[in-house]
């Protein structure tokens, strides 16, 4: 029988931290063009020689921003003019990562086709940026990231896979439902342990996740 009671853990806060408007006015060079999306100006400045991997004060580069910004031409153009696509701002986020987190999967489509790696180990809790979608319901980013060769079962130094996040950091509605429908549909490992040796379907079960349970259940999960 389910719990009519959620428990609740505390959620991790996320670490980024998009560039705010007064940040953004300082910027020069590359970082105001990938900031602005001007194509012309990063191809003229990466002829020049510019930095492509310039940071501003948090670690940004100019490919972060325009990211954080959804600016898809110019990263695009960062790329093809040889931007190091796999690079960590100070809090250790990623191109895609950063996608993952603003639910963006259009970006993690650019991304990817520009070179990057959603394997990648990122954020303060050695993650991936499936476990940062994961623990959000993005669940259409979920689908890109699987697509796109996401480990499915890493675990972070939380003990917690992508699969765990999407229960214990969800409300239970539907887009976390969802989230557990794609991760199972790809061939998530059902049944790896939290650190308390407690499994998804017992996770489920004790939050009262009536959908999650019973999606887990059907394809085998053990308690």
């Amino acid at each position: 029988m389910l719990l009519a009671t959620p428990l609740v853990l505390p959620i991790p806060v996320s670490a980024q931290v998009p560039p705010s408007q007064v940040t953004i006015e300082t910027y020069q060079g590359l970082l105001e063009a990938a900031a602005s999306g001007d194509v012309a100006t990063i191809d003229k400045l990466a002829a020049a020689g510019a930095d492509l991997n310039m940071r501003d004060g948090r670690g940004r580069t100019p490919l972060m921003v325009a990211a954080n910004l959804r600016e898809y031409d110019a990263v695009r153009a960062l790329c093809r003019n040889g931007a190091d696509i796999n690079s960590f701002d100070n809090d250790r986020y990623d191109v895609i990562t950063i996608a993952a987190v603003a639910d963006d999967p259009e970006m993690i489509r650019i991304a990817v086709a520009g070179g990057g790696d959603p394997t990648l180990i990122t954020r303060r809790y050695d993650g991936t940026a499936l476990i940062a979608a994961a623990h959000l319901g993005h669940g259409e980013v979920v689908k890109t990231l699987i697509i796109s060769g996401a480990p499915l079962d890493h675990v972070n130094n939380l003990n917690w896979t992508a699969l765990i996040e999407a229960i214990v950091l969800s409300d239970g509605g539907l887009r976390h439902t969802e989230t557990v429908r794609a991760l199972v549909a790809a061939g998530a490992d059902l049944n790896i342990p939290d650190g308390n040796g407690i499994r998804p379907l017992t996770l489920a079960r004790q939050r009262g996740y009536r959908d999650i349970f019973e999606i887990l259940e059907a394809h085998g999960a053990k308690p």
